[in-house]
């Protein structure tokens, strides 16, 4: 007589819940406690059979995908529409796909070996990347199964990296400034630095350039990369006495939201004193006032790219690694004197 799951729960003192998990091959417990599951189940003469037949409707047909969040800090990666939108769009790309997903916490001050000894199994990773130094990649170079890189990009990486544009977004966004108000822009810089916000300022700098400018003219003011923090950051500087810039580049939009709140507090008009534009077309830039001009990243292709990617490095049997860098493009508001 096979014995039933309740019973193996029983047997390997597991709840039923974690026994179901493992034999229905669901996210939520570790690659060991499956194993044990597993052969557990084949030793006591489990029936499978009716554990398939039920899964083949419900059941991904073609695996299971994880998306590792990786968070060093957290003064970047939160719980803010941008990163909920990407989320969303490789979940959805993952159902359209036929692909089980689990998702991941990584937290950089824990010890992510355990963590990632813990990890369901999986035929591939998404791996967000955003706050992630060239180092902490090790970790994951003993793994045996194909990994696409969100959100980043390091020389020397031997993943396939899925990557916003973002020094074409900031070259767009000072040409823009620039054209439109005729002087030299500022730039409002996170204040906690990662590679994206780099490339950023590599591409304020490159328009300078272009539209022959001296970047030593240009007032950089470094402020925390969230509505509030850059809030408190800039008006300590306008009390301090900081003479505003008649426009800035923002290196994303929670920046710009909060120091528009600080210069409209101190008696500056924006867009009339001081035009600003930010990066990421967050849903906030249509409800702050004025509503926020900004770099628009396609956040669900962006997803999308990402697991089509992985998807093709599971089935193929060569690898040449690749950098994809989505493209961005200026939404017109009324931060930026037209």
């Amino acid at each position: 007589m096979s014995i039933t799951a309740k019973e193996l729960a029983k047997r390997l003192k597991l709840s039923e819940a974690a026994v179901s998990m493992a034999l229905n091959n669901k996210s939520g417990v570790s690659t060991a406690t499956r194993r044990r599951v597993l052969e557990a189940a084949e030793q006591a003469g489990y029936d499978f059979t009716k554990l398939k037949e039920a899964a083949s409707e419900s059941r991904p047909e073609h695996g299971a995908i994880s998306f590792i969040i990786y968070r060093k800090h957290g003064a970047i990666v939160t719980d803010t529409p941008f990163f909920n939108q990407l989320t969303e769009g490789i979940s959805l790309s993952c159902r359209q796909a036929r692909y089980q997903l689990n998702i991941s916490y990584f937290h950089g001050d824990e010890d992510s070996r355990q963590q990632l000894k813990e990890m369901p199994y999986c035929n591939g990773i998404i791996l967000l990347a955003t706050e992630m130094h060239y180092e902490d990649f090790k970790l994951f170079d003993s793994l045996r199964i194909p990994i696409v890189v969100l959100d980043t990009y390091f020389e020397g990486l031997k993943y396939d990296c899925v990557l916003i544009n973002n020094f074409q977004g900031a070259y767009q966004a000072t040409s823009y400034l620039i054209q439109k108000t005729k002087k030299q822009p500022g730039y409002l810089r996170s204040s906690y630095q990662i590679g994206n916000f780099g490339e950023r300022a590599d591409g304020f700098y490159k328009a300078l350039r272009t539209y022959g400018m001296s970047a030593s003219k240009s007032s950089v003011l470094s402020l925390t990369p969230s509505m509030e923090g850059a809030y408190e950051d800039m008006i300590q500087l306008l009390r301090a006495g900081e003479e505003p810039s008649p426009c800035y580049f923002a290196d994303n939009d929670l920046i710009a939201a909060g120091a528009i709140r600080a210069f409209r507090e101190q008696g500056f008009r924006v867009p009339e004193d001081i035009s600003i534009i930010g990066f990421d077309n967050m849903p906030l830039c249509n409800y702050i006032d004025p509503p926020l001009t900004t770099v628009n990243v396609p956040k669900q292709y962006m997803a999308q790219t990402a697991v089509e990617r992985l998807i093709q490095r599971i089935h193929s049997r060569e690898h040449f690694p690749v950098k994809i860098e989505i493209g961005t493009s200026i939404v017109p508001r009324k931060s930026v004197l037209c």
